[in-house]
């Protein structure tokens, strides 16, 4: 077994650990396991020929989320800011440990959390590379589930600060999601306004 093999069981493994659970196709996944996955799949799909630094970051992006849970924090944008500050990094030291117990060097280590700490955005590509899958998956797999809990001025401002993270590709890779009739309707008011 190869140390990003290795990487990949020590990151499953732990997000299988995840407490909540969701049904996709039929079939049941520890929440931040399944997102893991999609989220490799789509880093993947933007970059075929991605770097082992970013197929690392891509598996272990929200590694131990429920762990951090936003319920510990204030209300409001001021503490989610703060709580998604924090929970970068333990996500990024979290990746850390299990690097480095796989063996890999401190150079990769580094790169893996710079991108999961997603540090010069917009001029990373790799970076931006993992803020396009970001998004698209929270566009694929949680939009719809949102919609059913928020008021429509409240998504359409998450639509567009979404469309606003992502770059061309991200972008246009939007065009292969299956989007219900509801998300579309959203997207075109939140993207036409």
């Amino acid at each position: 077994m190869t140390k990003l093999e290795q990487a990949f069981e020590l990151f499953d493994a732990y997000n299988k650990n995840s407490p909540e659970h969701l049904v996709y196709e039929e079939k049941e996944y520890p929440v931040e396991y399944f997102y893991a996955l999609k989220l490799h799949e789509w880093v993947t799909k933007l970059d075929p020929d991605a770097s082992e630094s970013l197929l690392l970051a891509s598996r272990c992006q929200h590694i131990g989320r429920w762990e951090s849970p936003r319920s510990n924090y204030p209300e409001g944008r001021v503490g989610y800011l703060k709580w998604r500050s924090d929970l970068s990094r333990y996500h990024a030291a979290k990746a850390t440990e299990i690097l480095t117990s796989v063996g890999f060097d401190a150079d990769t280590i580094d790169r893996v959390r710079q991108i999961v700490l997603k540090q010069r955005l917009k001029s990373d590509p790799e970076v931006q590379t993992m803020e396009n899958a970001l998004c698209l998956v929270f566009l694929q797999y949680q939009f719809d589930d949102l919609i059913t809990k928020l008021t429509e001025e409240k998504m359409i401002d998450i639509l567009q600060k979404t469309w606003a993270k992502m770059s061309a590709p991200g972008r246009e890779a939007t065009a292969t999601i299956q989007f219900s009739e509801a998300a579309k309707a959203l997207l075109a008011k939140s993207l036409n306004d």
